[in-house]
């Protein structure tokens, strides 16, 4: 699969759009993250921290003492920009799809390439981790415009494979980050919910913006299929038969119910959840979710 996949003109003038029909959004989405320690201090200071004993009395900033009899000093802009890891799900239930020109995998691309496209656009560095059943690619943070085809170029080399551990995947990430960051992870979360939600409260513990983008396809969410069909376990390859008419009830209740509970817990821990499907386009989505997270302040 080639990178002028996700790079040809609708993918690009997609992402474009996107910045420029939200680029408030984005930019107060962004600056929210990079001022989140500052929680009812104004914002005009947001790029300030307090002095601390060891800083350097020439960095201290008088024109904000002034005005709140404070000192602070003025962050360097290593401290200032808020560095983002787009986390991507390589297992091989990503390869799946059923009538869509996108299986979730690629999905998951345009989505990614959108984010780093707007977080470069704001001079925030941005890196790419994939995984299975442990991290498989790491690509360091940058702001260089550069950066962009870098993600997409390795991505759009590899192809969805493997079974997923999770928990380890994601315990390995938080070793790895030395640095309060934005955590963007891309999945189906097609595995088991207590070693997912005990993974993601490690990466909140650890002091990071955790937001999850819940990929299926428009038929795992629709179930369209009739009669007794062949279902395959994308993962493990197990064929089974199934009777679509006498399960499709019992299955939107089971997934609805999946989605909800997942919802709920990650609200409950500061984390956004948001769950897209591939019929979607994904600038919409994506306009829909920095709306709502806007929204809530």
């Amino acid at each position: 699969m080639s990178v002028e996949k996700y790079l040809k003109p609708s993918v690009i003038n997609q992402i474009k759009r996107l910045d420029l029909r939200a680029q408030f959004v984005v930019k107060g989405f962004l600056h929210g993250l990079h001022a989140s320690p500052f929680h009812g201090f104004s914002v005009e200071f947001s790029e300030h921290r307090k002095y601390t004993a060891g800083d350097d009395l020439k960095d201290i900033d008088w024109q904000v003492y002034a005005k709140t009899d404070k000192y602070y000093i003025k962050k360097f802009e290593s401290e200032t920009n808020i560095t983002g890891y787009l986390v991507m799900d390589l297992s091989q239930s990503m390869g799946y799809t059923y009538e869509q020109e996108l299986n979730k995998f690629d999905y998951a691309i345009c989505l990614a390439a959108a984010l780093a496209y707007l977080m470069i656009s704001q001079q925030d560095p941005v890196g790419l981790v994939t995984f299975n059943d442990r991290i498989r690619q790491c690509l360091p943070p940058r702001s260089k415009r550069t950066q962009l085809g870098n993600v997409l170029s390795l991505l759009s080399k590899l192809e969805p494979s493997g079974t997923t551990d999770f928990q380890h995947s994601l315990g390995q990430l938080s070793a790895m980050l030395k640095t309060r960051s934005l955590i963007m992870i891309f999945s189906d979360f097609l595995f088991d919910e207590t070693q997912t939600l005990n993974a993601l409260y490690r990466l909140k513990h650890g002091g990071h913006d955790v937001i999850l983008f819940h990929i299926l396809d428009e038929a795992e969410v629709s179930f369209p299929f009739r009669g007794v069909c062949k279902m395959l376990d994308p993962e493990t390859n197990e064929e089974i038969k199934v009777d679509a008419d006498g399960s499709r009830k019992d299955y939107l209740k089971q997934l609805k119910e999946f989605r909800d509970g997942l919802e709920s817990r990650c609200r409950q821990s500061g984390i956004d959840y948001v769950p897209v499907d591939t019929s979607m386009q994904f600038d919409k989505a994506l306009l829909e979710y920095l709306l709502s997270r806007r929204a809530r302040g």
